[in-house]
């Protein structure tokens, strides 16, 4: 696994700003493989923000992030896993086409693809079009992305929702095992995630931390 190694990411004073307003600002943390950030605070204060910036999705307008330890040759977004609130799928194409697309596009390999349905209880589905699909289920093919092309850092918005009991702990299962390989996940969050008392950023209402 690539995160094998000892990595950080690390952030900087970092500051977003969309629309004019302030999103947040003089944001500083680090994460170091094995560990688990939570971002939390009130609707609006910045979480889903925070992982789009670092995904490389939304201009970051101040500070810098950094990766050390990780591809020298690679973006700090081209070393992470995005999970948004949105679940990227094509209803006509099938489960298993759905995975697909997405492991060739994160230049991963088609043999982990059966291995990614199977943990997350997708492989008796493989054949179904991804439209007929409950919310959790799609939450689910959206996880074995997570599994089938490996990079270090998760970056996690509200990873439980639509999921159930089961499926949460699956889920909990998935991130222990991730940083026990010395991966690393960032999660925004408002509530437990299945992992023992994970390091907390909290947003205040401007998005500054508290």
């Amino acid at each position: 696994m690539r995160a094998a190694r000892l990595m950080q990411l690390a952030a900087d004073t970092l500051t977003c700003i969309r629309g004019g307003r302030t999103v947040f600002a003089g944001l500083t943390f680090s994460v170091s493989s094995g560990e688990a950030l939570t971002v939390i605070g009130r609707n609006g204060a910045g979480k889903s923000s925070l992982l789009r910036v670092i995904a490389g999705l939304v201009h970051l307008a101040a500070g810098s992030l950094s990766l050390t330890g990780g591809e020298s040759e690679a973006s700090v977004a081209e070393q992470a896993h995005y999970l948004g609130h949105q679940d990227a799928l094509k209803g006509s194409l099938s489960v298993r086409e759905n995975l697909a697309f997405w492991i060739d596009f994160l230049g991963g390999a088609r043999g982990s693809l059966e291995d990614a349905l199977a943990a997350v209880d997708l492989a008796p589905l493989a054949g179904l079009p991804a439209g007929y699909l409950s919310a959790g289920q799609r939450r689910r093919l959206s996880i074995a992305r997570l599994v089938a092309v490996q990079r270090p850092l998760w970056l996690l918005d509200e990873p439980t929702s639509a999921l159930d009991v089961q499926s949460q702990d699956r889920l909990a299962g998935l991130m222990r095992a991730h940083l026990k390989g010395g991966g690393m996940i960032i999660a925004a969050t408002h509530g437990p995630i299945g992992l023992d008392a994970p390091r907390e950023l909290q947003l205040g209402p401007t998005g500054v931390a508290q």
